[in-house]
């Protein structure tokens, strides 16, 4: 009896699964396909900062979403890429969390700015600028070279995202309420935004703990709004974040050696592609950059390479890109 060769190898061919999770302050994004790069479930729930909340807590939001995907476990390969994990120590405690859930058969760690350079670009030559509650830059080039950074703040060098800026916000909003500094919108918008008579209640509330510093990040939107109707304090805060933009982009071409390379713009703060910090961001980023906005969510990012882990084909990768926009 005749065989027919083609299907035989089909039915043969073992289908495995991926995970793909993408961790940041706010919210951490799940998903689970197929090898073959078939979408199998797609997952929300709450922030994962490890800083914050320790490895242990960060795997229990992450298994409180594998258990509602229904994925049949272990997976062939899953990928972590999450806020926190910044330093080597971060990363080895949340490899160990992780590893003993027994989620996946072999499984990646690293810093969710990944997430966000594997989603945006295939390129070789690439570098990725996050800035949502904080800023971070990563990059690749060809040959293996990874160009990666501690990020943990001031002390560290860094700043921008909603929370430093949201703390600026506070400063000169306070200054120009009681006269040492220039006249402002922040004033009204900060009285506004925390339904007080004054700034300095607000200041008082950070202070003594009444009010978690970590709200001054709701402001960093209404920054942005202020800046682009013409407030001249609030447009030098979004100048000062384009710059810093830009000089993370010019620090990781360089360190990796690159002239040119694809450069990865995403991050609540960047909207997507559109708006007055990323249209000033692009003024500052260095010659040779390819700009790409990024379009697809960061935890396609972390399925991406997951799949690449695999060994799985061009076509399945861009097949669960389609699935997923």
């Amino acid at each position: 009896m005749a065989v027919d060769v083609a299907a035989a190898s089909y039915t043969t061919r073992r289908v495995g699964l991926i995970l793909g999770v993408d961790g940041g302050n706010s919210k951490t994004a799940l998903l689970v396909a197929t090898t073959e790069g078939e979408l199998v479930a797609s997952l929300r729930g709450p922030g994962t900062n490890t800083h914050a909340v320790g490895p242990d807590a960060v795997a229990d939001v992450i298994g409180a979403l594998v258990a509602e995907s229904g994925a049949a476990l272990p997976v062939d390969h899953g990928v972590f890429f999450l806020c926190g994990a910044d330093a080597p120590s971060d990363i080895a405690g949340l490899e160990q969390a992780i590893g003993a859930r027994g989620w996946a058969r072999e499984l990646t760690v690293d810093n969710d700015t990944f997430a966000l350079l594997r989603a945006g670009t295939d390129a070789p030559d690439a570098v990725a600028v996050v800035c949502g509650a904080g800023i971070n830059v990563v990059g690749r080039a060809s040959g293996g070279r990874i160009a990666r950074y501690p990020s943990l703040g001031w002390e560290t060098g860094d700043w921008g995202g909603a929370v430093m800026l949201g703390r600026e916000v506070l400063r000169l909003a306070a200054r120009g309420e009681d006269g040492r500094g220039e006249p402002t919108a922040l004033v009204e918008l900060v009285r506004t935004h925390f339904c007080t008579a004054t700034v300095e209640e607000v200041g008082a509330d950070v202070y003594y703990g009444r009010l978690p510093e970590a709200r001054l990040a709701d402001l960093a939107g209404q920054v942005v709004a202020a800046a682009a109707a013409g407030d001249a304090v609030a447009w030098s805060l979004v100048e000062r974040l384009a710059v810093e933009i830009g000089l993370l982009a010019r620090r990781a071409l360089r360190d990796l050696g690159l002239a040119e390379a694809d450069v990865v713009l995403g991050g609540g703060m960047l909207q997507g592609g559109e708006g007055p910090l990323y249209e000033a961001a692009l003024e500052y980023l260095p010659k040779g950059a390819r700009v790409v906005a990024a379009q697809d969510p960061p935890v396609l990012g972390a399925a991406l390479a997951a799949l690449d882990a695999a060994g799985a084909s061009d076509g399945a990768k861009a097949r669960l890109r389609r699935e997923l926009r």
